[in-house]
Protein backbone atom coordinates (compact mmCIF):
# COMPACT_ATOMS: atom_id res chain seq x y z
CA UNK A 1 0.00 0.00 0.00
CA UNK A 2 1.02 3.10 -1.00
CA UNK A 3 1.89 5.68 1.54
CA UNK A 4 -0.28 8.93 1.25
CA UNK A 5 1.06 12.50 2.75
CA UNK A 6 -0.75 13.89 5.45
CA UNK A 7 -2.42 16.35 3.70
CA UNK A 8 -3.71 14.14 1.55
CA UNK A 9 -4.40 12.04 4.71
CA UNK A 10 -6.61 14.32 6.76
CA UNK A 11 -8.99 15.27 3.24
CA UNK A 12 -9.23 12.22 2.94
CA UNK A 13 -10.30 11.30 6.59
CA UNK A 14 -12.31 14.33 7.22
CA UNK A 15 -13.98 15.39 3.83
CA UNK A 16 -17.08 16.41 3.38
CA UNK A 17 -17.36 15.53 7.24
CA UNK A 18 -19.02 18.27 9.97
CA UNK A 19 -15.71 16.91 12.08
CA UNK A 20 -13.55 18.70 9.00
CA UNK A 21 -15.19 21.96 8.91
CA UNK A 22 -14.79 22.14 13.14
CA UNK A 23 -11.26 20.87 12.71
CA UNK A 24 -10.37 23.77 9.66
CA UNK A 25 -12.20 26.66 11.55
CA UNK A 26 -9.68 27.15 14.44
CA UNK A 27 -6.81 27.44 12.29
CA UNK A 28 -8.90 30.69 10.79
CA UNK A 29 -9.56 32.09 14.18
CA UNK A 30 -6.01 32.00 15.31
CA UNK A 31 -5.30 35.30 17.68
CA UNK A 32 -8.85 36.52 18.21
CA UNK A 33 -9.14 34.90 21.42
CA UNK A 34 -6.05 37.16 23.25
CA UNK A 35 -7.15 40.21 22.23
CA UNK A 36 -10.89 39.73 23.14
CA UNK A 37 -9.44 38.54 26.55
CA UNK A 38 -7.47 41.29 27.25
CA UNK A 39 -10.71 43.34 26.46
CA UNK A 40 -12.78 41.95 28.86
CA UNK A 41 -9.98 42.20 31.66
CA UNK A 42 -9.53 45.64 30.75
CA UNK A 43 -13.57 46.25 31.03
CA UNK A 44 -13.74 44.32 34.42
CA UNK A 45 -10.93 46.02 35.90
CA UNK A 46 -12.15 49.69 34.23
CA UNK A 47 -15.44 48.67 36.37
CA UNK A 48 -13.83 47.36 39.48
CA UNK A 49 -12.02 50.94 39.51
CA UNK A 50 -15.41 53.19 39.07
CA UNK A 51 -16.68 51.42 41.63
CA UNK A 52 -13.98 51.22 43.82
CA UNK A 53 -13.62 55.06 43.24
CA UNK A 54 -17.31 55.53 44.26
CA UNK A 55 -17.17 53.85 47.21
CA UNK A 56 -14.41 55.70 48.40
CA UNK A 57 -16.71 58.89 47.86
CA UNK A 58 -19.56 57.99 49.32
CA UNK A 59 -17.63 57.18 52.74
CA UNK A 60 -16.34 60.32 52.18
CA UNK A 61 -19.48 62.01 51.79
CA UNK A 62 -21.14 60.36 54.58
CA UNK A 63 -18.25 61.29 56.99
CA UNK A 64 -19.03 64.82 56.46
CA UNK A 65 -22.16 64.33 56.94
CA UNK A 66 -21.19 62.68 60.05
CA UNK A 67 -19.03 65.57 60.90
CA UNK A 68 -21.86 68.17 60.25
CA UNK A 69 -24.53 66.69 62.33
CA UNK A 70 -22.29 66.04 65.32
CA UNK A 71 -21.53 69.61 65.29
CA UNK A 72 -25.13 70.68 64.44
CA UNK A 73 -26.55 68.54 67.48
CA UNK A 74 -23.75 70.07 69.76
CA UNK A 75 -24.78 73.65 68.77
CA UNK A 76 -28.46 72.79 68.88
CA UNK A 77 -28.04 71.40 72.68
CA UNK A 78 -26.18 74.42 73.40
CA UNK A 79 -29.15 76.93 72.22
CA UNK A 80 -31.46 75.00 74.53
CA UNK A 81 -29.65 75.56 77.58
CA UNK A 82 -28.48 78.71 76.45
CA UNK A 83 -32.11 79.49 76.23
CA UNK A 84 -33.20 77.75 79.49
CA UNK A 85 -30.47 80.02 81.25
CA UNK A 86 -32.33 83.19 79.59
CA UNK A 87 -35.81 82.21 80.62
CA UNK A 88 -34.42 81.02 84.23
CA UNK A 89 -33.29 84.56 84.62
CA UNK A 90 -35.95 86.88 83.03
CA UNK A 91 -37.36 88.08 86.06
CA UNK A 92 -33.93 89.70 86.57
CA UNK A 93 -33.43 91.39 83.03
CA UNK A 94 -33.59 94.50 83.78
CA UNK A 95 -30.08 94.42 85.17
CA UNK A 96 -28.72 93.92 82.07
CA UNK A 97 -28.46 96.89 79.21
CA UNK A 98 -30.05 96.31 76.38
CA UNK A 99 -29.33 97.91 72.72
CA UNK A 100 -31.80 99.16 70.50
CA UNK A 101 -31.84 97.68 67.15
CA UNK A 102 -30.92 93.86 66.64
CA UNK A 103 -27.22 93.17 68.13
CA UNK A 104 -24.68 92.59 65.68
CA UNK A 105 -21.87 91.51 68.13
CA UNK A 106 -22.24 87.77 67.67
CA UNK A 107 -20.42 88.86 63.97
CA UNK A 108 -17.28 89.81 65.51
CA UNK A 109 -14.95 87.14 66.16
CA UNK A 110 -13.20 88.80 69.26
CA UNK A 111 -16.45 89.71 70.78
CA UNK A 112 -18.13 86.26 70.52
CA UNK A 113 -14.85 84.18 72.03
CA UNK A 114 -15.17 87.16 74.66
CA UNK A 115 -18.35 86.91 75.67
CA UNK A 116 -19.51 83.28 74.64
CA UNK A 117 -20.05 80.70 77.82
CA UNK A 118 -19.70 76.99 77.16
CA UNK A 119 -22.99 75.75 78.50
CA UNK A 120 -22.04 71.93 77.86
CA UNK A 121 -18.77 71.11 79.59
CA UNK A 122 -17.58 68.89 76.10
CA UNK A 123 -19.52 67.47 73.33
CA UNK A 124 -18.21 63.98 72.46
CA UNK A 125 -17.03 63.34 69.23
CA UNK A 126 -16.55 67.19 69.11
CA UNK A 127 -12.90 68.67 68.68
CA UNK A 128 -14.30 71.88 70.70
CA UNK A 129 -17.29 72.32 73.25
CA UNK A 130 -19.99 74.07 72.08
CA UNK A 131 -20.35 77.90 72.81
CA UNK A 132 -22.89 80.54 73.37
CA UNK A 133 -23.33 84.10 73.19
CA UNK A 134 -26.34 85.77 75.03
CA UNK A 135 -26.96 89.77 73.84
CA UNK A 136 -30.21 91.04 74.69
CA UNK A 137 -31.80 93.43 72.96
CA UNK A 138 -35.07 96.46 72.64
CA UNK A 139 -37.48 95.32 70.11
CA UNK A 140 -38.06 99.20 68.55
CA UNK A 141 -42.04 98.06 68.21
CA UNK A 142 -42.74 96.60 71.10
CA UNK A 143 -41.48 98.54 74.03
CA UNK A 144 -42.96 96.11 76.70
CA UNK A 145 -41.23 93.22 75.33
CA UNK A 146 -37.64 92.05 76.55
CA UNK A 147 -35.92 90.15 73.71
CA UNK A 148 -32.35 88.00 73.27
CA UNK A 149 -30.29 87.05 70.93
CA UNK A 150 -29.29 83.61 71.30
CA UNK A 151 -26.06 82.65 68.85
CA UNK A 152 -24.79 79.08 69.80
CA UNK A 153 -22.01 77.87 67.85
CA UNK A 154 -20.90 74.18 67.57
CA UNK A 155 -18.12 71.84 66.46
CA UNK A 156 -17.30 68.71 64.41
CA UNK A 157 -14.42 66.46 64.74
CA UNK A 158 -12.82 69.35 63.50
CA UNK A 159 -12.35 72.85 64.33
CA UNK A 160 -13.38 73.69 60.63
CA UNK A 161 -16.94 71.65 60.89
CA UNK A 162 -18.85 74.18 62.10
CA UNK A 163 -22.79 74.89 62.70
CA UNK A 164 -24.38 78.20 63.77
CA UNK A 165 -27.92 78.54 64.99
CA UNK A 166 -29.73 81.39 66.65
CA UNK A 167 -32.87 81.84 68.52
CA UNK A 168 -34.20 84.92 69.28
CA UNK A 169 -36.49 85.19 72.47
CA UNK A 170 -38.90 87.70 73.43
CA UNK A 171 -41.09 88.16 76.46
CA UNK A 172 -43.86 90.17 76.67
CA UNK A 173 -46.48 89.81 79.08
CA UNK A 174 -45.90 86.58 80.20
CA UNK A 175 -45.85 85.27 76.89
CA UNK A 176 -42.93 83.87 75.26
CA UNK A 177 -42.54 83.99 71.70
CA UNK A 178 -39.28 81.77 70.34
CA UNK A 179 -37.81 82.19 66.73
CA UNK A 180 -35.14 79.30 65.25
CA UNK A 181 -32.66 79.78 62.63
CA UNK A 182 -29.64 78.58 61.17
CA UNK A 183 -26.75 80.73 59.92
CA UNK A 184 -26.04 79.96 56.52
CA UNK A 185 -22.23 81.38 55.97
CA UNK A 186 -19.98 81.83 59.21
CA UNK A 187 -19.32 84.92 60.31
CA UNK A 188 -15.68 84.88 60.83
Amino acid sequence: MERMSDARRDQFIYSGSLSNRLRTRPRLQRGVVLPVVLLLAAMLLTTSAIWFETSLASARAASNVRDYLQAFHAADSALTVCEREVLAAASDASAEPFAQGQPRQWQLETVFDAGAVTPIAAWPGSSRAPQCLIEPWRLANRTDATAWLLTARGFGRSSETQVWLQSELAIEDGAIERHWRRVAAQPF
